[in-house]
């Protein structure tokens, strides 16, 4: 069973954040909820949710992670 992290970036980091976790082997793969807000959704799996949080919180940019409602 899949889940995903839900995060905001600013939008002209979208594509940085895409491009990470490609150089990780799609430990989590990146889909955009929304563009203009800067609004993602990383899919993650039980076993590699852990580790894509901390290297999200690693990153040089600010990453916001959002509760599903």
């Amino acid at each position: 069973m899949s889940s995903g992290l839900l995060l905001r970036v600013e939008p002209c980091k979208i594509d940085y954040i895409n491009r990470i976790m490609e150089g990780y082997e799609y430990l989590g793969v990146v889909t955009t909820i929304d563009r203009a807000d800067g609004l993602l959704m990383v899919r993650v799996t039980p076993d590699t949710v852990d580790e894509v949080r901390k290297i999200l919180s690693d990153l040089p940019v600010p990453v916001m992670f959002e509760e599903r409602q």
